[in-house]
């Protein structure tokens, strides 16, 4: 059962990711403060869908990786607490604050300051998240080859 949640669980959470951070920077270029404003309030609601599909490909993989072993597999978990750090202390904070600032209407220095951290570290573990799909479709191939 971990094989088959853990790539569904995985891709949800990060076309998730990918979608706020697109969402994110496509409002803040091209679009004006009324759409900055929704896109901001709006992702902490999208967490009703990562949050669940964080916990599932967190569980699975920990599980898938018991029986495994070798470089590919030591990679993932080393990224893996950079990820949830990231998340747990970057991410989702600046995502709540942000929505709290959109919603009192106070696009302000303080609002940019931390879009532009939520940004980087968005892209991060965009990044991060990215080469530990690119390793388990690897894994996935060697056992395929067996």
């Amino acid at each position: 059962m971990p094989k088959a949640i853990h790539p569904i669980a995985g891709a949800i959470a990060f076309i998730t990711i990918v979608g706020f951070w697109l969402s994110t920077a496509i409002s803040e270029l091209f679009m004006g403060a009324q759409v900055v404003t929704t896109v901001k309030i709006m992702i902490p609601w999208g967490f009703f869908i990562l949050l669940p599909a964080l916990m599932a490909v967190g569980g699975s993989g920990f599980r898938l990786a018991k029986k495994m072993r070798g470089p590919l597999v030591t990679a993932k978990k080393k990224r893996m607490p950079f990820i949830a750090a990231n998340g747990i202390l970057i991410l989702i904070p600046s995502a709540l604050y942000l929505s709290y600032k959109a919603q009192a209407g106070a696009l302000d220095a303080a609002f940019y300051a931390v879009q532009a951290v939520e940004l980087i570290a968005g892209a991060v573990n965009i990044a991060l998240l990215g080469l530990n799909m690119r390793d388990g479709l690897r894994l996935t191939c060697l056992c395929w080859d067996r």
